[in-house]
């Protein structure tokens, strides 16, 4: 019995440490914002109290509610189409005997591989300017009115954000969705060729049933993360989502508030508010996706 309680003492002192580390720099700093967000700080005066002048002012604050707009947007020009190519591709890759299969997996995996800021940097040179990438192609190939100046364009500097983060993402979404297809017994799929049903047929009566989990977990980590989008639109143009704050996320804003404005109160009140709207998004996510499960 003495050996058994020193064991479990040394298991508690071998996790100790995951614990601190997540006292110290997650716990800690989600009650600092809390406690910010009724604060007025520059980050060089001492604080003084704020009351709700912070949460009062987010309340007629339009920039927010645009940023949040522009945030959903991109997030969703980008989620629909990277879970519908995931999708085909995973049926293809998991259907389909292709010579090369694992180097396609390779190739459509790699662009998650590079950091988003590079992608950012990288489609700024292609596109930004008269002198750009692709302003000296199009002019090489003879187009009318190149050089185009794409960047002064709200709704192309939207698709653009979009399709970045669609390329960096269909990959690893496409892993994902092949991992939930892979753990489906094979005798369904037998059983179901037995009785006559397409392939198409099986797709959409086996699989995507059995990969609802698969494709939960998929959506609710893409809302997360595409919530909180910041390294690709902020590379992309600026910091301050030019043009006409087209690009402008939340995340940015936040940003913003806090590093440029010098106002960390407010910039803790719009990062909870933030959170709040993850975590309904998220969960009402949950919910539809899970309504219709027997």
């Amino acid at each position: 019995m003495k050996g058994k309680k020193s064991q479990a003492v040394w298991g508690y002192i071998f996790i100790l440490p995951f614990f601190i580390v997540f006292l110290i720099f997650g716990i800690y700093p989600i009650i600092y914002t809390v406690m910010l967000s009724f604060k007025s700080w520059d980050g060089f005066r001492p604080m003084t109290d704020a009351g709700l002048a912070n949460w009062y002012r987010l309340l007629e604050d339009d920039v927010f509610i645009h940023t949040l707009g522009n945030t959903l947007l991109i997030w969703i020009v980008d989620f629909i189409p990277q879970v519908l190519t995931a999708l085909v591709l995973a049926m293809i890759f998991s259907q389909m005997k292709i010579k090369g299969m694992s180097a396609f997996r390779m190739t459509y995996y790699l662009p998650n591989l590079i950091t988003a800021a590079s992608m950012g940097l990288l489609f700024n040179l292609l596109f930004n300017g008269s002198g750009s990438t692709a302003n000296q192609l199009l002019c090489a190939l003879g187009v009318d009115s190149a050089p185009f100046d794409f960047f002064n364009s709200p709704a192309f500097t939207r698709f653009l954000s979009s399709y970045i983060l669609w390329w960096m993402w269909f990959g690893y979404t496409t892993v994902i969705i092949m991992a939930g297809i892979t753990s489906i017994d094979p005798s369904l799929y037998e059983a179901a060729y037995i009785d006559g049903a397409g392939k198409m047929q099986v797709f959409v009566k086996i699989t995507m049933p059995l990969i609802r989990e698969t494709l939960i977990y998929v959506t609710i980590t893409s809302i997360i993360g595409g919530m909180q989008i910041f390294d690709v639109p902020a590379n992309l143009t600026n910091v301050n989502g030019d043009p006409q704050r087209a690009i402008m996320t939340s995340s940015m804003y936040i940003y913003v508030q806090g590093f440029n404005n010098y106002s960390f109160g407010y910039a803790s009140t719009v990062s909870l508010v933030l959170f709040l709207v993850i975590a309904v998004l998220s969960f009402l996510s949950f919910k539809l996706m899970r309504r219709n499960e027997a």
